[in-house]
């Protein structure tokens, strides 16, 4: 990969200033694009919605949510009428330094989808693992796809 040769105004100082400044516009343009669900403005109290897979198993329907950081107790997980949700908050650290750089999200984050109609409700679980939460969502016996045998 090549990169562009700069000539005066400091070199790679500058050109690490004008990335941020690009970086910092880019920014600007998504929130001003996406203001709901992905780029939050910091610091409007809109909650942001955790980076998640959802991965369907032979026998139930998982979710993984990325939530580097963040204990168990600052995470609700509920199910009610088909949904799952999932929401929580993340409180900003102390620093005893000066922040040059702030691109962690903080703040109230809220994950919901709608769960297929074999979702086993009565039984989900959840495991939170190195920054990763879990919910599992058994299936039931009655959603199954099975074989219709074909008579005549």
């Amino acid at each position: 990969m090549t990169h562009p040769v700069r000539h005066g105004r400091g070199g790679l100082s500058a050109t690490l200033h004008e990335l941020d400044d690009l970086r910092t516009r880019m920014d600007q343009l998504m929130h001003a694009v996406f203001p709901i669900g992905g780029y939050p403005e910091s610091g409007t109290g809109e909650p942001w919605a955790p980076l998640a897979d959802v991965v369907d198993t032979e026998d139930a329907y998982l979710v993984e949510l990325e939530l580097p950081g963040v204990d168990k107790d600052q995470i609700t997980v509920e199910v009610a009428e088909g949904e799952l949700d999932i929401h929580g908050e993340i409180k900003e650290k102390e620093h005893t330094g000066v922040v040059r750089r702030h691109t962690r999200r903080m703040g109230r984050f809220d994950y919901r989808t709608t769960l297929p109609p074999n979702s086993d409700t009565e039984h989900v679980s959840a495991d939170l693992t190195s920054g990763v939460l879990t919910v599992r969502v058994p299936k039931t016996e009655t959603g199954k796809a099975h074989r219709i045998e074909i008579t005549g």
